[in-house]
Order: structure tokens, then C-alpha cells, then sequence
């Protein structure tokens, strides 16, 4: 059986070749399968394409690509996966942070029957920043991409082919893989595995690309516009039993004044509703003119070792 190996690679000249050396010696250990790896190269700013150049020329089992402007790690993992031949295909990250002595794990655990696969990590490395973006990350995942209640995702995973070819069926700019996970199947296991130190440097995510990342949620869901709904059909309520109340005291007591300020106030709650709501709205209608306008998930500059007949995309 053979397993490609999904690396989006960024800013990773000084470990990419570890992680594929140590991930081939531990298939080495692991009987019935065989290894390939796409390596996507996201415009590095370091050495990471010619690294991937040179580990092509050592090794034909490796598949490499490379972008040309940087699009974001879940682009390059579609990338990835579009050229990926295998019959399961892995994602992993390119720092050994996802370390290839767990991979065992992970493959014993698909033998279930499961179409995907997390490894979580028994304890996050991770820094307080990060952790708490990925609670953040769990949360919103379950409630707009449909995830379920007990089951936790991780960048480490495991996928079938079948998940795959309806995974690359999404061509729309902006992806997030785990929601066309969400979307495909639901038959997903959890498997414990150790999270290791990042070898060299510190995470690429910035905040603005967290939210950005966080944003690319809405592509799957309607749930913020029908809280939009909901809530505007509260306030609405809720002002028109104020109105209500005001006018029955008023009636009651003649002296009191109606305050010039707590008008204001309302209006100004009222008026930054609205504003919100157009702005939710306005990000779907701009989601929608990117899509329409063909914006491409990436776009490719160099390929090594992938044959003519299968440079599709």
C-alpha cells in the first residue's frame, strides 16, 4: 500500500530533509507499505526550494513543487494533495514538530476502518498563544464546519483515497481542509501520539493569518448569517417592548422626561448592529466575486520527479 506524505513547506531548508530521511527509515520498520512524499514549496524566503530540488535528485520516491507567491499553508496542501498517488495519504508539518516516529500509531489506528485519522497530542508544546488559538480553532470548528463533538484535529493526519479525490474537488481560493474533511466523512478516529519541540525557529502564523484562517470557516457554514437573523430579530424585540414601556410610563407619570441621551444610545446599539450584519454579509458577497472572479488556490512555478502526463493543474 502506498502512503503519501502531504508536506506544505515554508521557510524549512534546515529540516525538511530531516523529516523525510527519518520518515522513510520509519516506513522502513512498517511492514505492507511503501512511501512517496509532495513536498509543496510556499515562495520560501530560505534555501527550502533548492533543498526540495536536491531531495528529488536523491530520492525518486519524492515529488517536489514549487509556488509561485506564498498562498497560505492550506493551499499548498491542496497542491499537495492533487499530485499525491497514494492509497492513504499523510499530513504532516515540515518542522518535526509531527514526528515521524508516530507515524506507526496513526497507520495501526486507520486499520480500523476509519476514512481519516487525527493524531492529538498527549501534550501540546505549543505556546500559550497557540494553544489558546487552537481552543478557539476547536470550538469554532464544531460549531460551524460540523465536527464532532468527540473528536479532535490536529495538522498530523491520515486520509483514504476516496476522501481525497472528494476533497480536490473544492477549487474555490480559499480552503480549509479540514472542513472538506467535515464535509466528506464523518467516520474519523483519534489517536494519542507525542508532540515534539520545533527543531529550529518559531511558528510562521502571525495573528492575521490565524484569522484569516479563521475566516476561511465561513465558506462552509451559514451559521453566522442566521445568528445575524436571530439577533436582529432580538433587538428588534427588544426595542419595540422599550418603545412600549416608554410610552406606558409617559402615560402614567407626565413629568417624565424622555433623555435625549439614552436615545442616542439605542440608536447607536441599533445603527453598530446593522453595521455588523452588513459587514458578515459583505465578507460572504466577497467570498462569492473571488470565487466567481477564478481567483486560483495556487499557482506553480517549478515540478521534480512528477511526470508530464500528470502536470493537470
Amino acid at each position: 500500500m502506498l502512503v503519501s506524505v502531504a508536506i506544505p513547506c515554508y521557510n524549512s531548508e534546515k529540516t525538511i530533509r530531516q523529516v523525510c530521511e527519518l520518515t522513510m527509515k520509519e516506513f522502513e520498520t512498517i511492514n505492507g507499505y511503501e512511501v512517496e512524499f509532495v513536498l509543496v514549496n510556499d515562495n520560501s524566503g530560505d534555501g527550502t526550494a533548492e533543498q526540495i530540488r536536491l531531495l528529488a535528485q536523491d530520492y525518486p520516491n519524492v515529488r517536489g513543487i514549487s509556488l509561485m507567491r506564498n498562498f497560505g499553508q492550506h493551499c499548498a496542501l491542496m497542491c499537495a494533495l492533487n499530485y499525491a498517488r497514494g492509497d492513504l495519504i499523510l499530513g504532516m508539518d515540515d518542522d518535526l514538530q509531527t514526528h515521524p516516529s508516530q507515524i506507526r500509531k496513526i497507520l495501526d489506528k486507520q486499520k480500523e476502518g476509519f476514512d481519516l485519522v487525527y493524531g492529538v497530542y498527549e501534550k501540546s508544546l505549543n505556546s500559550r498563544k497557540k494553544n489558546i488559538t487552537s481552543w478557539l480553532n476547536k470550538v469554532s470548528s464544531r460549531m460551524l464546519l460540523g465536527r464532532p463533538k468527540d473528536i479532535r484535529s490536529s495538522n498530523f493526519w491520515l486520509i483514504t483515497r476516496k476522501v481525497r479525490d472528494e476533497v480536490i474537488k473544492y477549487r474555490n481560493y480559499n480552503p480549509y481542509v479540514d472542513g472538506l474533511f467535515f464535509r466528506t466523512t464523518h467516520n474519523i478516529g483519534n489517536v494519542t501520539i507525542q508532540h515534539h519541540k520545533r527543531e529550529y525557529g518559531t511558528s510562521n502564523y502571525t495573528f492575521r493569518k490565524m484569522l484569516r484562517l479563521w475566516m476561511a470557516y465561513w465558506n462552509y457554514s451559514v451559521l453566522p448569517l442566521r445568528v445575524a437573523s436571530f439577533l436582529g430579530a432580538a433587538t428588534a424585540i427588544a426595542g419595540f417592548i422599550a418603545a412600549i414601556a416608554t410610552v406606558v410610563k409617559k402615560i402614567v407619570d407626565p413629568s417624565v422626561t424622555v433623555g435625549w441621551s439614552s436615545t442616542v444610545s439605542i440608536m447607536l446599539i441599533f445603527f453598530g448592529f446593522v453595521l455588523l450584519v452588513l459587514g458578515i454579509i459583505g465578507e460572504y458577497i466577497g467570498e462569492i466575486v473571488l470565487s466567481v472572479n477564478a481567483t486560483p488556490q495556487f499557482v506553480i512555478r517549478d515540478m521534480y520527479n512528477i511526470p508530464d502526463e500528470e502536470r493537470k493543474i
